[in-house]
């Protein structure tokens, strides 16, 4: 279990406020931090890895105290084992891949961790490449990889994909989950991504003023209804066409599009652009708009 219970002032472009948080997130959750820019989403991460100083609080990672301010205890970055993966990479430009990656690794440490993370995250073959010769998804791929080379406790996401195209998106959501599971980590992702948190995320926290506003499973904050049945996907809507006294909607999931016959009723609300759930209820499709 992480407890966090964390207070501090921020000075935004509309001036101060203080961001007030309590949650306590399970061990092997990921969960989402959402809200809108300057909402204090990236000061949590930034608090919870040591680098931004907290006015008052405290921080327990599964029994361990990383912070307390009444008691005076405040661990440093290097003492807490923590992976982040920043929004620019980060990496080092005059390093390969593997030099890295090698760079992470503590003193003493078992080095088979680096070849078991590049074979992971399918590096062999760019293992020898500096920065400058990748693509923004092998980059993000190897700050990914650098984050897990200590086994950290808690791995902290901050937008880690908004840069890169929807196809890389995709796939860099699944290494993500895929290593998620592997290493039976903590992950705190924050996103704008509807469908990313949808796909992704155990939970979410939506975040407001530097409060938390609403919390729960991704499909009960961002639809009015709850949904059961076989199969869940999240697409955007490409077309919504009438033929004869049905309409056909036609949706781009991933890579992939799917048709969806609808009734006028279902509709009403829909849009070309609108990101949509496509479900089953008596294994019947249904589509649900999904609110950001």
């Amino acid at each position: 279990m992480i407890a966090i219970d964390i207070h501090k002032i921020l000075y935004t472009a509309h001036g101060s406020m203080l961001l007030s948080i309590q949650l306590d997130i399970e061990k092997g959750q990921l969960v989402t931090l959402y809200g809108v820019s300057g909402s204090g989403k990236t000061s949590i991460l930034r608090m919870l890895a040591g680098l931004m100083h907290v006015d008052k609080g405290r921080i327990s990672v599964h029994d361990k105290t990383w912070l307390n301010t009444n008691e005076k205890v405040h661990r440093s970055p290097q003492q807490r084992k923590v992976g982040y993966v920043f929004q620019d990479y980060a990496l080092f430009p005059n390093m390969t891949v593997r030099k890295n990656l090698e760079f992470a690794l503590e003193k003493g440490q078992d080095r088979s961790i680096i070849e078991e993370l590049i074979n992971i995250v399918e590096l062999e073959m760019l293992q020898d490449r500096k920065p400058e010769m990748l693509s923004g998804g092998q980059q993000q791929r190897v700050a990914l990889a650098r984050a897990l080379v200590r086994k950290p406790e808690l791995l902290l996401l901050d937008e880690p994909l908004s840069a890169l195209d929807v196809n890389m998106r995709s796939k860099l959501q699944d290494y993500i989950i895929k290593v998620h599971h592997q290493y039976e980590l903590t992950t705190i992702l924050v996103s704008h991504d509807i469908s990313e948190i949808i796909k992704m995320s155990d939970k979410v926290y939506c975040l407001e003023g530097g409060k938390i506003v609403k919390q729960g499973d991704p499909i009960s904050i961002f639809t009015n209804n709850q949904v059961s049945g076989k199969f869940q996907f999240t697409g955007e809507i490409i077309t919504i066409k009438k033929e004869d006294v049905v309409y056909v909607v036609t949706i781009l999931i991933g890579q992939n599009v799917v048709k969806v016959i609808a009734q006028e009723s279902e509709i009403l609300d829909l849009k070309t652009g609108d990101t949509v759930i496509v479900a089953s209820k008596a294994f019947n499709p249904i589509l649900l708009k999904v609110e950001g």
